[in-house]
């Protein structure tokens, strides 16, 4: 082990991550297969530490593990160009947009259905329950 090289352990501290999110990457092919040190103890390196930031920076951005993997894998290939990258943000982008529409659809619902609601009864006469069961019933 050198001065630059972590251990699994020290990596996993030093980004904010559990070691088996550490192995997790490493079997979904986001971390390359580590070099071993004399000991058989995986050794890591501050690439490393930086892709696994990037990784969890892309995460909290939106990206699944998937789209994150071909940001990788784009970053490498020949003839990539920011215009590849930036569609891949603008779809991304697109899809959240999607899923706040979708979310404010659910919360004007939700709130249509717990206006009607006194909140008092047996659960039997919940208007909130009978209109759950009236929305699978018109599936």
């Amino acid at each position: 082990m050198n001065d630059s090289s972590l251990t699994i352990g020290r990596l996993a501290t030093q980004v904010g991550v559990n070691l088996e999110t550490i192995r997790y990457y490493e079997r979904r092919g986001l971390l390359p297969k580590p070099r071993r040190g004399r000991s058989g103890y995986r050794l890591f390196f501050p690439d490393d530490v930086r892709r696994v930031k990037f990784i969890k920076h892309a995460q909290t951005l939106g990206f699944s593990l998937n789209e994150i993997a071909e940001l990788l894998s784009l970053r490498v290939t020949r003839g990539t160009t920011c215009a590849d990258i930036k569609q891949r943000a603008v779809r991304k982008i697109q899809a959240i947009n999607e899923k706040i529409k979708a979310l404010e659809r659910m919360k004007k619902a939700l709130g249509r259905t717990s206006a009607s609601c006194a909140g008092r009864g047996p659960t039997s006469e919940c208007p909130i329950l009978e209109a759950l069961d009236n929305d699978m019933d018109n599936s």
